[in-house]
Protein backbone atom coordinates (compact mmCIF):
# COMPACT_ATOMS: atom_id res chain seq x y z
CA UNK A 1 0.00 0.00 0.00
CA UNK A 2 1.17 3.44 -0.95
CA UNK A 3 2.07 6.35 1.15
CA UNK A 4 -0.87 8.44 2.38
CA UNK A 5 -0.32 12.10 1.58
CA UNK A 6 -1.42 13.32 4.59
CA UNK A 7 -1.41 17.15 3.84
CA UNK A 8 -2.85 17.35 0.54
CA UNK A 9 -5.85 14.81 2.24
CA UNK A 10 -6.21 17.54 5.12
CA UNK A 11 -6.37 20.24 2.49
CA UNK A 12 -9.24 18.30 1.00
CA UNK A 13 -10.91 17.16 4.69
CA UNK A 14 -10.86 20.77 5.42
CA UNK A 15 -12.46 22.44 2.32
CA UNK A 16 -14.90 19.26 2.09
CA UNK A 17 -15.79 20.14 5.73
CA UNK A 18 -16.41 23.88 4.55
CA UNK A 19 -18.52 23.10 1.76
CA UNK A 20 -20.43 20.99 3.80
CA UNK A 21 -21.41 23.53 6.42
CA UNK A 22 -21.93 26.28 3.49
CA UNK A 23 -24.78 23.17 2.75
CA UNK A 24 -26.21 23.77 6.27
CA UNK A 25 -26.96 27.25 5.51
CA UNK A 26 -27.77 27.00 1.99
CA UNK A 27 -30.22 24.13 2.97
CA UNK A 28 -31.73 25.64 5.69
CA UNK A 29 -32.23 29.01 3.65
CA UNK A 30 -34.18 26.94 0.44
CA UNK A 31 -36.04 25.78 3.35
CA UNK A 32 -37.64 29.08 4.17
CA UNK A 33 -37.82 30.32 0.89
CA UNK A 34 -39.75 27.37 -0.55
CA UNK A 35 -43.78 28.59 -1.75
CA UNK A 36 -46.22 26.61 -3.01
CA UNK A 37 -48.31 23.63 -3.15
CA UNK A 38 -46.05 21.65 -2.66
CA UNK A 39 -43.86 23.40 -0.62
CA UNK A 40 -44.02 21.05 2.65
CA UNK A 41 -42.56 17.85 1.44
CA UNK A 42 -40.01 20.29 -0.46
CA UNK A 43 -39.53 21.47 3.15
CA UNK A 44 -38.85 18.33 4.86
CA UNK A 45 -36.28 17.10 1.86
CA UNK A 46 -34.44 20.61 2.08
CA UNK A 47 -34.35 20.29 6.13
CA UNK A 48 -32.97 16.85 5.75
CA UNK A 49 -30.73 18.43 3.51
CA UNK A 50 -29.36 20.27 6.06
CA UNK A 51 -29.43 17.90 9.03
CA UNK A 52 -27.15 15.65 6.46
CA UNK A 53 -24.53 18.37 5.76
CA UNK A 54 -24.12 19.12 9.07
CA UNK A 55 -23.17 15.39 9.81
CA UNK A 56 -20.94 15.20 6.93
CA UNK A 57 -19.15 18.48 7.63
CA UNK A 58 -18.30 16.06 11.40
CA UNK A 59 -17.39 13.26 9.75
CA UNK A 60 -14.92 15.29 7.90
CA UNK A 61 -14.07 17.38 10.86
CA UNK A 62 -13.39 14.19 12.82
CA UNK A 63 -10.85 12.91 10.26
CA UNK A 64 -9.36 15.69 9.99
CA UNK A 65 -8.47 16.18 13.90
CA UNK A 66 -8.00 11.89 13.73
CA UNK A 67 -5.01 13.05 11.38
CA UNK A 68 -3.38 15.75 13.22
CA UNK A 69 -5.13 18.58 11.11
CA UNK A 70 -7.38 21.59 12.75
CA UNK A 71 -10.75 22.30 11.87
CA UNK A 72 -11.73 25.20 9.78
CA UNK A 73 -14.45 27.99 11.25
CA UNK A 74 -15.10 28.99 7.89
CA UNK A 75 -17.37 27.64 5.48
CA UNK A 76 -17.56 27.51 1.68
CA UNK A 77 -18.71 31.03 -0.49
CA UNK A 78 -22.53 30.80 -1.05
CA UNK A 79 -23.66 32.24 -4.33
CA UNK A 80 -27.19 34.19 -4.17
CA UNK A 81 -29.12 34.80 -7.03
CA UNK A 82 -32.51 36.48 -5.59
CA UNK A 83 -34.37 33.65 -7.46
CA UNK A 84 -36.55 31.30 -5.20
CA UNK A 85 -38.76 29.41 -7.48
CA UNK A 86 -39.21 25.32 -6.76
CA UNK A 87 -37.07 25.35 -10.06
CA UNK A 88 -34.05 27.84 -9.40
CA UNK A 89 -34.20 25.86 -5.37
CA UNK A 90 -33.70 22.62 -7.10
CA UNK A 91 -31.58 23.45 -9.90
CA UNK A 92 -29.36 25.11 -7.49
CA UNK A 93 -29.47 22.26 -4.97
CA UNK A 94 -28.12 19.73 -8.11
CA UNK A 95 -25.30 21.94 -8.69
CA UNK A 96 -24.19 22.06 -4.89
CA UNK A 97 -24.28 18.48 -4.58
CA UNK A 98 -22.07 18.26 -7.64
CA UNK A 99 -19.81 20.40 -6.34
CA UNK A 100 -19.90 18.05 -3.52
CA UNK A 101 -19.59 15.20 -5.45
CA UNK A 102 -16.19 16.48 -7.74
CA UNK A 103 -14.80 17.11 -4.02
CA UNK A 104 -15.62 13.20 -2.80
CA UNK A 105 -14.01 11.91 -5.67
CA UNK A 106 -10.96 14.62 -5.70
CA UNK A 107 -10.12 12.78 -1.97
CA UNK A 108 -10.92 9.13 -3.26
CA UNK A 109 -8.27 10.01 -6.11
CA UNK A 110 -6.14 11.04 -3.25
CA UNK A 111 -6.44 8.46 -0.49
CA UNK A 112 -6.71 5.39 -2.96
CA UNK A 113 -4.88 2.22 -2.26
CA UNK A 114 -2.86 4.31 0.67
CA UNK A 115 -5.82 4.18 3.25
CA UNK A 116 -8.67 1.68 3.60
CA UNK A 117 -10.61 3.59 5.65
CA UNK A 118 -10.11 6.81 3.80
CA UNK A 119 -11.22 5.50 0.59
CA UNK A 120 -13.81 3.29 2.05
CA UNK A 121 -15.41 7.13 3.56
CA UNK A 122 -15.01 8.43 0.15
CA UNK A 123 -16.67 5.78 -1.50
CA UNK A 124 -19.58 6.76 0.92
CA UNK A 125 -20.06 9.88 0.33
CA UNK A 126 -19.92 9.80 -3.27
CA UNK A 127 -22.60 7.18 -3.86
CA UNK A 128 -24.43 9.29 -1.34
CA UNK A 129 -24.27 12.62 -3.33
CA UNK A 130 -25.22 10.66 -6.37
CA UNK A 131 -28.39 9.20 -4.82
CA UNK A 132 -29.46 12.62 -4.06
CA UNK A 133 -28.76 14.16 -7.58
CA UNK A 134 -31.13 11.36 -8.85
CA UNK A 135 -33.44 12.62 -6.71
CA UNK A 136 -33.05 16.43 -7.56
CA UNK A 137 -32.93 14.88 -11.26
CA UNK A 138 -36.64 13.32 -10.56
CA UNK A 139 -38.06 16.71 -8.79
CA UNK A 140 -36.60 18.50 -11.30
CA UNK A 141 -38.94 16.35 -13.93
CA UNK A 142 -41.85 16.43 -11.86
CA UNK A 143 -42.23 20.41 -12.43
CA UNK A 144 -40.78 19.89 -16.00
CA UNK A 145 -38.00 20.30 -16.84
CA UNK A 146 -35.45 18.23 -18.87
CA UNK A 147 -38.63 15.94 -19.58
CA UNK A 148 -38.41 13.78 -22.68
CA UNK A 149 -41.53 13.73 -24.67
CA UNK A 150 -43.69 11.30 -24.15
CA UNK A 151 -42.97 7.77 -25.42
CA UNK A 152 -46.05 5.43 -26.43
CA UNK A 153 -45.89 2.25 -24.89
CA UNK A 154 -46.12 -1.13 -27.17
CA UNK A 155 -50.03 -1.21 -25.70
CA UNK A 156 -50.27 2.18 -26.61
CA UNK A 157 -49.60 1.39 -30.08
CA UNK A 158 -51.44 -1.89 -30.31
CA UNK A 159 -55.15 0.29 -29.48
CA UNK A 160 -53.66 3.00 -31.86
CA UNK A 161 -53.43 0.27 -34.39
CA UNK A 162 -56.83 -1.05 -33.77
CA UNK A 163 -58.74 2.38 -33.88
CA UNK A 164 -56.78 2.96 -37.39
CA UNK A 165 -58.37 -0.56 -38.65
CA UNK A 166 -61.82 0.06 -37.32
CA UNK A 167 -61.25 3.66 -38.82
CA UNK A 168 -60.48 2.18 -42.49
CA UNK A 169 -63.12 -0.72 -41.91
CA UNK A 170 -65.85 2.19 -41.14
CA UNK A 171 -64.12 3.84 -44.28
CA UNK A 172 -64.74 0.83 -46.53
CA UNK A 173 -68.25 0.74 -45.30
CA UNK A 174 -68.90 4.25 -45.90
CA UNK A 175 -67.29 4.03 -49.50
CA UNK A 176 -69.86 0.98 -50.51
CA UNK A 177 -73.12 2.70 -48.98
CA UNK A 178 -71.93 6.13 -51.29
CA UNK A 179 -71.58 3.42 -54.24
CA UNK A 180 -74.84 2.00 -53.73
CA UNK A 181 -76.56 5.43 -53.38
CA UNK A 182 -74.55 7.30 -56.53
CA UNK A 183 -76.92 8.16 -59.22
CA UNK A 184 -74.60 6.06 -61.63
CA UNK A 185 -75.66 2.98 -59.65
CA UNK A 186 -79.13 4.09 -59.55
CA UNK A 187 -79.00 4.47 -63.98
CA UNK A 188 -77.55 0.78 -64.30
CA UNK A 189 -80.40 -0.57 -61.69
CA UNK A 190 -83.10 1.36 -63.90
CA UNK A 191 -81.48 0.17 -67.26
CA UNK A 192 -81.42 -3.72 -65.96
CA UNK A 193 -85.14 -3.05 -65.06
CA UNK A 194 -86.02 -2.25 -69.06
CA UNK A 195 -83.76 -5.08 -70.15
CA UNK A 196 -85.34 -7.30 -68.18
CA UNK A 197 -89.06 -5.64 -69.14
CA UNK A 198 -87.64 -6.15 -72.74
CA UNK A 199 -86.66 -9.66 -72.75
CA UNK A 200 -89.98 -10.51 -71.55
CA UNK A 201 -91.88 -8.43 -73.73
CA UNK A 202 -90.23 -10.35 -76.90
CA UNK A 203 -90.63 -13.83 -74.88
CA UNK A 204 -94.28 -12.84 -74.99
CA UNK A 205 -94.39 -12.13 -78.80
Amino acid sequence: MKNLNTEKTLKLLSRIMEFELAGVVRYTHYSLMVTGPNRIPIVQFMKAQASESLLHATQAGEILTGLGGHPTQQIADIDETYRHSVQDILQESLAHEQRALNLYKELLETVEDRSVYLEEFARTQIAQEEVHGLELRKMLRDIGVGVTAHQPHAHDRDDDDDDDERDDERDDDGDDAKKRASPKNGEAKRAKKKDKKKKHKEKRA
